[in-house]
């Protein structure tokens, strides 16, 4: 997906004062006013939190971060359904609060954790699934600290964005009109960022 793909997607979700004189990505504010949203919030469709959990093949044993997390959604489900552990990162301290909410409406706070981080700082090499809804554009910044951090074997899954034409994915999906895509850190991975 282009950056005019992304842009037109926006508009699509948010309308043109959303994007009217940005660079592709509204500025959505949050408490910090110098920092600003990378991706704007838009709940995954639960059907498609269902599948993309499958497809990574979730387990108890599986400790599952979520980048850009919105109201927690994919790590609360992931502990409610398959008892795995779960740590959900996002910007906006409103989101991490609804996310904390539905873990405790859920009974799984014991095996969640939602932080306000930034996902380009936070430390993945604990992860073996990785969950993303972002936009191409931030996939491929995220991508060289996936293969630096995550250990071969980890699972990420992408949500409507894929990592560009260097990272194709394993598999592809369509749920619910929603591309969902599918890749595993491999050891080559870890040497192309060595």
């Amino acid at each position: 997906m282009t950056h005019d793909d992304e842009r037109r997607l926006l508009l699509k979700w948010f309308g043109a004062a959303a994007v009217t004189g940005l660079a592709g990505v509204p500025a959505l504010a949050v408490s910090e006013p110098e920092r600003q949203l990378d991706v704007p919030y838009v709940p995954t469709p639960q059907g498609v939190v269902n599948r993309m959990l499958e497809l990574a093949q979730v387990k108890k044993s599986d400790l599952l971060y979520d980048l850009g997390c919105g109201d927690g959604r994919l790590v609360v489900t992931a502990a409610k359904r398959y008892g795995a552990r779960g740590v959900g990162v996002d910007l906006d301290p409103q989101r991490i609060g609804e996310a904390r909410a539905n873990a405790k409406r859920a009974g799984v706070t014991n095996r969640t954790k939602f932080m306000v981080g930034d996902l380009f700082k936070t430390d993945l090499s604990e992860a073996t699934v990785v969950t993303l809804y972002l936009l191409n554009s931030i996939n491929i910044q995220l991508r060289p600290q996936l293969w630096k951090q995550l250990k071969p074997g980890t699972r990420v899954v992408s949500h409507a964005f894929d990592m560009g034409d260097e990272w194709p994915p394993e598999k592809t999906e369509t749920v619910l009109g929603s591309n969902i895509y599918f890749w595993t850190i491999t050891d080559e991975q870890k040497r192309l960022v060595s």
